[in-house]
């Protein structure tokens, strides 16, 4: 039995395809909060900085600061992220961003190359797992 959306307090992003497939950006769940693959779009779904590998993670910061905010996180917050690349060998300018993005509380990351992304143009998607307890 699923449980009651409000209760475990769903936060949607704009992206066009969250309803074909059937899911949300993140979802708490008591201090737990799980955020879905986060991949570099803009507010109308488009692939944002296409090409660049280090633009492309930087946009996660700005995805993810939104996505915890409704349900009272931040990014210092977050204790694992697994970062999925289609070019690993740009590993560099993939962790220049992560390493801005959480300086001051890095969370225990993984990063691994997968073969493609939903859309070629992606070359990273990066979720998270935050530990929140306000």
């Amino acid at each position: 039995m699923g449980r009651d959306a409000s209760a475990m307090g769903r936060v949607f992003s704009n992206a066009p395809w969250w309803r074909r497939i059937g899911y949300c950006r993140a979802i708490r769940a008591g201090e737990h909060i799980h955020v879905t693959g986060t991949a570099p779009v803009g507010p109308r779904g488009e692939v944002v900085t296409p090409g660049d590998a280090y633009g492309q993670a930087r946009r996660f910061l700005e995805i993810i600061h939104d996505a915890l905010e409704k349900p009272g996180a931040r990014p210092a917050d977050v204790v694992r992220a697994r970062m999925f690349v289609t070019d690993i060998s740009r590993w560099e300018e993939y962790g220049r961003a992560h390493a801005e993005i959480f300086a001051e509380n890095p969370p225990a990351t993984t990063m691994v190359q997968v073969e493609s992304l939903i859309d070629p143009a992606m070359l990273i998607d990066i979720e998270a797992d935050v530990v929140c307890v306000r």
